[in-house]
């Protein structure tokens, strides 16, 4: 019988598994998880999504001991030991997902040089995204760098069918030896990650209900919720997609109810997916954007030249900036791994326009902190709110965080929440408490500078100096 090894990646599932159903096709099915850090260039998971991929490996692993096969896990570099286990199973092809990620690409074009040396088999197929970045360009046959163009392109499109689970897979009858789960180490020595984890089902079954909560409650509000940070109105299915435990395909049908056009919030969700998808259509084509401005006049922006020096990125960080939407969205993301889009978008602008830290400072702390983490959305979006992408957000475009509190929570229910410091305050003054009087602040046992922090910057002064910089671009261009 032919054994084939399924090389597990961020595809942690047994459904819609391009992969996977073809080895089961063939014979016998390997699953084989490597953790290999140096696989991902310098772009190692943070620590929060290391904690996500510990519970979902273990998910995983039981879902397939469920039907009568064991997850190979291993730790090494890939190409080694993907060879190693070859060799050993006797198996006669190497089956996969693929990834868009520079890292990725190189890795998987290696172990495809490396398994047909070893006369075996090597295919690839798709699923990480509705649709390959290889295939998508437009007239000229080049990339797309305008979200509008890239989606009315894409929806014309037939959108892919989910392709069902295998009934039933088949075990090799060689069985190579792995390491366990926890040998890797994923989880932090010091267990802060216990009460992140309330707040999350990491699991195949988790990732469900939260799929049909979503598509049976708050979908159909979808385009006006998604905006309001106190009410659940986002899916936050989003780690999920990330590690492969639903496809963008999956939720996309779900949410159509089939995969006919929808209207209302359903539609304007899936219009979300699809900027996923754009966001691994520019990665994929410029594969330098976590690094480097896609805008390459931004090379010349000055920013604040130490990222820290006064303390302000510590501020920001600890969500102690004396702005209660942006402190809010930053302790909620410290207790959760996740914070609401909107708040993200808020604290983002609030860091690069009104602190002048550069974007990349951003990015990596939310690469650090946020269980959903992805290389292509992360970069993007700080990209987006620093105005230095090629479908950015206009440099000059610059949040208030009181007004944008104000609109988007209006009952300061979300800053109550998460800066319960000022929960005591009228709702008018928790989006402004310095702005409130001496008896207002002390009959809602704040003082500033003690129980919460007077504002780091003064939004005015903030944003002239941020135009200023902008424009010292326009300036030498």
């Amino acid at each position: 019988m032919k054994t084939t090894i399924v090389w597990v990646r961020r595809d942690l599932r047994i459904g819609d598994n391009a992969a996977l159903d073809y080895a089961a096709g063939r014979g016998a099915v390997l699953p084989v998880f490597v953790w290999d850090p140096a696989a991902d260039g310098d772009w190692l998971p943070g620590a929060a999504s290391r904690v996500w991929l510990h519970h979902a490996l273990r998910d995983l692993a039981a879902a397939y001991r469920a039907m009568g096969l064991r997850l190979l896990v291993c730790r090494g570099e890939t190409i080694a030991t993907l060879a190693d286990v070859l060799r050993r199973s006797g198996a006669d092809a190497v089956v996969w997902n693929r990834s868009y990620e520079p890292a990725a690409i190189a890795t998987s074009t290696a172990v495809k040089s490396a398994v047909r040396a070893a006369g075996a088999e090597a295919r690839s197929f798709p699923g990480a995204v509705l649709h390959e970045p290889p295939t998508i360009t437009n007239r000229q046959g080049l990339p797309f760098k305008v979200f509008t163009a890239f989606w009315k392109y894409c929806a014309a499109l037939p959108p892919p069918a989910p392709l069902p689970a295998p009934a039933t897979l088949t075990a090799p009858a060689g069985k190579p030896r792995g390491v366990s789960i926890d040998s890797l180490e994923l989880l932090p020595r010091i267990r802060w990650d216990r009460p992140m984890l309330n707040d999350w089902t990491v699991s195949a079954a988790g990732a469900r209900a939260e799929l049909e909560a979503f598509v049976n409650g708050s979908v159909e509000d979808y385009a006006d919720g998604r905006d309001r940070p106190a009410v659940r109105g986002t899916s936050r299915l989003s780690a999920y997609l990330h590690f492969g435990q639903l496809t963008a395909a999956e939720i996309m049908a779900r949410a159509r109810r089939g995969n006919q056009p929808a209207s209302g919030g359903a539609e304007a969700f899936v219009r979300q997916l699809y900027w996923r998808d754009f966001a691994h259509h520019l990665l994929y084509h410029f594969p330098h954007m976590p690094e480097r401005a896609l805008n390459a006049s931004f090379d010349r922006f000055p920013w604040a030249e130490s990222a820290d020096g006064d303390g302000l990125l510590a501020a920001w960080q600890r969500g102690e900036t004396g702005y209660p939407l942006v402190d809010a969205g930053m302790r909620e993301l410290w207790a959760t791994g996740y914070m609401h889009n909107r708040v993200r978008m808020n604290v983002a602008s609030f860091l690069v326009k009104h602190l002048l830290i550069h974007w990349r400072a951003g990015q990596s702390w939310f690469w650090d902190t946020l269980v959903d983490a992805d290389l292509a959305n992360n970069a993007m979006g700080w990209q987006w709110a620093a105005g230095c992408g090629v479908d950015a957000a206009p440099y000059f475009r610059i949040f208030n965080p009181v007004l944008q509190g104000e609109r988007f929570d209006p009952a300061a229910d979300y800053i109550a929440r998460w800066v319960p410091e000022l929960s005591a305050l009228p709702a008018k003054w928790r989006h402004k408490p310095a702005a409130a009087s001496a008896a207002i602040l002390r009959e809602g046992g704040v003082r500033l500078g003690r129980d919460y922090p007077r504002p780091v910057v003064d939004h005015q002064e903030a944003r002239a100096s941020a135009l200023a910089a902008f424009a010292t671009l326009k300036a030498r261009a």
